[in-house]
């Protein structure tokens, strides 16, 4: 059944790395006040269910920089998979907007590739956009992201270990600390405990790594919207412009409507109310 909505308006929330579909109930809380409903998806090895490394939630965390993902055969196509089986749940509705947050945007818009009529828009919140280069990778790698911080979080080898695995409930103050300005140094510290305590430990290897092709005949013909972080800290501003950049040069015939709200990286956290009303213009 599609969620009833008085806007006729349902959204398709895609978390990104780490996150899960609970980290969006604050902006869902504010979009059911403004008259719409929404759906939040979590994508394969996130979300409460999530498998866990075996020694992570043990004393001393044996084994985390070295056991092997349980999420090692999870591919894009499964990503896409799951924000497919959402969007034919809600197509019923009048309008139906996609949103991706930051890594959600590979599985996001594969979905979207594979099956565009079951999109009416599609929002990018600092989200990886696959039009100018297929790989979120080829964007993390670049010079615009050489401010980006947490870049020394991730434990492990990722080739390895099959994931991108960082450590939420380190006992390191130095590396809470450094996650927090990551992604959350808007958000009161004492917020920042809980929200880390939800956290997924891995993020498949293929989401950040496997290409993501998209055309102008089935994902372009899409109208999409690019919501910009200001001070985000994650995924730099400078690197939020160049996908916007690149698409539009690769698509000139349906160019991003940009938009750019204040704060860090992960406003469904420090700013719900803001986020759920940018959502709907």
């Amino acid at each position: 059944m599609t969620p009833h909505s008085p806007t006729g308006t349902v959204l398709v929330l895609v978390h990104g790395a780490w996150h899960g579909s609970g980290h969006w109930a604050a902006t869902q809380r504010a979009l059911a006040g403004l008259g719409a409903a929404s759906v939040a998806v979590d994508l394969p090895g996130h979300g409460l269910d999530a498998p866990l490394p075996s020694g992570y939630l043990l004393p001393g965390q044996p084994g985390l920089s070295t056991e092997k993902s349980p999420l090692a055969s999870v591919t894009m196509e499964d990503g896409a998979d799951a924000v497919l089986d959402t969007l034919r749940q809600v197509r019923s509705a009048r309008r139906v907007v996609l949103v991706a947050h930051s890594a959600g945007g590979g599985p996001a818009s594969l979905a979207a590739e594979r099956a565009p009529e079951l999109v009416d828009e599609i929002v990018y919140l600092s989200a990886f956009v696959p039009a100018g280069r297929a790989r979120f990778l080829d964007y993390l790698g670049g010079p615009e992201n050489a401010t980006a911080r947490g870049q020394h979080l991730t434990l492990g080898d990722p080739e390895a270990l099959g994931a991108v695995r960082i450590n939420p409930l380190s006992p390191d103050a130095g590396y809470v600390e450094e996650l927090r300005q990551t992604h959350y140094h808007d958000v009161p510290p004492e917020r920042f405990d809980r929200l880390r305590s939800v956290l997924s430990t891995d993020l498949p290897l293929a989401f950040p790594s496997a290409p993501v092709t998209v055309t102008a005949a089935r994902w372009g013909r899409i109208p999409r919207t690019f919501l910009r972080c200001a001070d985000d800290r994650a995924l730099p501003p400078a690197v939020q412009d160049l996908m916007i950049a690149e698409a539009d040069r690769a698509m000139p015939g349906a160019p991003f409507t940009v938009r750019t709200l204040p704060g860090g990286h992960n406003p469904f956290a420090a700013r719900p109310g803001a986020l759920a009303a940018a959502l709907l213009p």
